[in-house]
């Protein structure tokens, strides 16, 4: 993590009175699990990688070393594919070409890919002899495969239409509690050994047989790790995808532990009810910070504890200033933990507590 970003952190730590922040790290090479990379180039030449900045020209990284090495793996295989079965690349200026991104999710506890092919068109059908060599070539170190269209103009990565090739629905992963399942479209963590130390933080700080909501909870990586700590829990989610790998995180518990759960599918702004009468409040929310209908339900009726996961200094700073801007709430503690080495960015835990709240 860079000094600036350290030396932002320290200045709301110190607007709140509070000491320096300390930043926990991990390990700095393959800890990436998840990958998203653009698919450019020559059809007998195409390069699998990232966009340089503020451009579509893709810089081919086959050895990349943040990545766990089977990611490099199932690039370089894909690669060998596409130029065989003759594929085109996608072309971001004439909107022609057929294979556009490469995602690889590597499910730890099996050591194989979730690997999905994106590509410009509407039907799997100009894919399917790179899916044969791919399955082929992979073998067992292949967990699924998937194709999903994307016939639109601009940088939205995936599209809506999604088709199961071969292999399970889902990753499934586990953070201390029940299985976690992340189908191909959900929000996942890329750094997962970090994801599971801030786990097991917010798992210390709710007491045994609280009531618990969670908004923005995604597949219920926080939720579901937490639930034998909880009497009740609900959840808020809005992608379909990610409702998706909850339902099926759901059905491997037992009755007794779907009883204590409920699930309010919609925005946050939506489901501030479920919030009423909880003792702790878990915040998950994306880059953006929290809508304004939550930050303004949460200050007006305080929790006894809030812990709030944030991704964005900015927004946790703006976020933070409103939540105790009215006296019934104050920053308690900050921690910060480096998920995602080499970037500008940093994960953040900050503890609220309800000031009067008896």
């Amino acid at each position: 993590m860079s000094r600036p970003v350290q030396l932002r952190l320290n200045g709301l730590a110190e607007a709140h009175g509070l000491p320096e922040v300390g930043v926990i790290s991990g390990e700095l090479q393959a800890f990436r699990l998840r990958a998203r990379l653009a698919i450019r180039g020559r059809q007998n030449s195409p390069k699998i990688g990232l966009f340089e900045l503020d451009s579509h020209r893709v810089v081919h990284i086959p050895n990349c070393r943040v990545h766990h090495p089977l990611i490099n793996e199932v690039a370089s295989v894909v690669r060998r594919t596409l130029v065989e079965a003759r594929v085109t690349s996608y072309s971001d200026k004439a909107h022609l070409g057929v294979a556009r991104y490469l995602q690889v999710v590597v499910e730890r506890g099996s050591q194989t890919a979730q690997v999905v092919m994106v590509a410009n068109s509407l039907t799997a059908e100009p894919l399917n002899e790179c899916f044969a060599l791919i399955r082929e070539r992979l073998g067992e170190r292949l967990h699924s495969l998937w194709f999903n269209a994307n016939t639109g103009r601009g940088n939205t990565i995936l599209g809506a239409d999604w088709q199961l090739i071969h292999g399970p629905e889902a990753v499934v992963e586990s953070f201390g509690g029940p299985g976690v399942y992340y189908p191909p479209g959900a929000f996942g963590q890329s750094n997962l050994g970090i994801a599971e130390q801030i786990i097991g933080r917010v798992r210390a700080e709710i007491p045994g047989g609280s009531r618990v909501c969670e908004f923005y909870a995604g597949v219920g990586a926080i939720g579901l790790s937490v639930l034998d700590q909880t009497a009740q829990l609900a959840m808020n989610e809005v992608s379909p995808q990610s409702l998706r790998g909850l339902e099926m995180g759901m059905a491997q518990l037992s009755a007794a532990q779907r009883d204590k759960i409920t699930v309010h599918p919609g925005s946050a702004g939506a489901s501030l009810p479920m919030a009423d009468g909880a003792d702790v409040v878990i915040l998950d929310p994306p880059r953006k910070g929290l809508e304004g209908e939550l930050s303004e339900f949460l200050r007006s009726k305080p929790p006894r504890k809030l812990l709030y996961v944030s991704c964005d200094l900015d927004s946790l700073q703006r976020d933070a200033a409103a939540l105790c801007a009215a006296g019934g709430m104050r920053l308690k503690s900050l921690q910060a933990f480096n998920l995602m080495p080499f970037t500008e960015h940093v994960e953040t835990l900050a503890i609220f507590e309800g000031k009067y709240i008896e």
